[in-house]
């Protein structure tokens, strides 16, 4: 192994903050027992790997997965900060803190360049990949926000359908359609 032992164990003890780093702006609506950070990512993940099936476009899933279990890795430097919150500090300060951090994790082992360049990748959003794992992301929280308004009655996380979303694909796009017409009529078409 050229990595050295004590490196490879900091980026895993990285990643395992992410299951004690909690997705704060669901405590901020009132969901209690919300998810984690490491929850989040694996719910990306998962759909990164299920919406790739879907679409026209072909996709490098290898690069897509890791760019999803990558997407959020710095919150276990920076922790959960919500999108409610960035809007008060200044322009670019999340990339920035986001990049420090991820820089923290990666500079010290080989492969670590590779790992920040998909990040960045992530980051740009210029790529199909890049737009799947975006989509993915704004999907799993719009499907937690329903499995939460299900399972809490919880009418706080109405703001979440308020503006429509938009996805890059629109084979994701018809996929959030059908969420939001579920999501208006019975309740118990997916017993959670």
């Amino acid at each position: 192994m050229k990595e050295k032992p004590d490196d490879l164990l900091q980026i895993l003890m990285q990643a395992n903050q992410l299951k004690r780093t909690a997705r704060t702006g669901w405590g901020q609506r009132g969901v209690p027992d919300a998810e984690n950070v490491a929850d989040h990512s694996y719910g990306v993940a998962f759909t990164t790997l299920l919406l790739s099936h879907i679409l026209d476009q072909r996709i490098d899933l290898e690069r897509a997965l890791t760019m999803a279990l990558l997407h959020d890795l710095p919150e276990g430097l920076t922790t959960d900060i919500p999108k409610t919150a960035w809007r008060f500090l200044p322009a670019g300060s999340k990339f920035d803190a986001e990049n420090k951090a991820m820089h923290a994790i990666f500079d010290d082992v080989a492969f670590g360049t590779d790992l920040m360049a998909v990040w960045q990748e992530y980051q740009s959003a210029d790529t199909p990949e890049a737009q799947l794992v975006h989509d993915a992301d704004k999907f799993d929280l719009l499907l937690q926000a329903w499995v939460y308004e299900e399972q809490t009655n919880n009418r706080h996380l109405q703001e979440f359908w308020q503006v429509p979303a938009e996805f890059h694909f629109p084979e994701i796009q018809a996929l959030y359609q059908t969420l939001k017409r579920l999501r208006n009529h019975s309740s118990d078409q997916f017993p959670m």
